[in-house]
């Protein structure tokens, strides 16, 4: 796999402006865990190899168990995911994959339930902001692994 072009390099007022929206989930109180599993989740109905590799390295770096991470992908027959975790799943994958009919009152509720507005809120906008990065590494074919070093990455140990 090679890389088509280097967005960053020909857009990087947009990326800077992307990176910055992409940093305020760390003030929100929705925590590393529900921030990596969506990240990760997103990226795997998206295809997002690029994004993938990452947020699994950052989830590893988070303290992640290997198992959860494998468990992503089938998380609704696993034992492993607490409620609010199934509901930020949930959440992400219909917003990832909106239903011809948008999403439906009832995934509204049982989200509503395990999230405050305000974490509602921040938790879509991390939604939106994975999801227009996996288009832009769908579209361009970034290397995985290519900034682990730059980035920290390469501390996970799984290189």
């Amino acid at each position: 796999m090679s890389q088509r072009l280097d967005y960053m390099q020909q857009s990087p007022e947009m990326v800077k402006k992307f990176m910055e929206l992409s940093a305020l989930y760390k003030k929100s109180t929705l925590g590393d865990t529900i921030h990596d599993i969506v990240n990760i989740r997103a990226s795997q109905l998206n295809g997002c190899a690029f994004c993938i590799d990452m947020h699994h390295k950052e989830a590893t770096l988070h303290g992640e168990r290997e198992l959860r991470l494998y468990h992503i992908a089938v998380w609704r027959e696993s034992p492993l995911f607490e409620p609010r975790e199934r509901a930020a799943l949930a959440w992400t994958e219909a917003l990832t994959q909106i239903p011809a009919h948008g999403i439906p009152d009832e995934l509204y509720e049982r989200v509503r339930g395990q999230f405050s507005e305000k974490e509602l809120s921040d938790l879509t906008f991390q939604i939106m902001v994975i999801n227009a990065w996996n288009r832009a590494n769908v579209a361009f074919l970034p290397v995985p692994g290519s900034f682990d070093k730059a980035w920290g990455l390469d501390k996970a140990g799984l290189s």
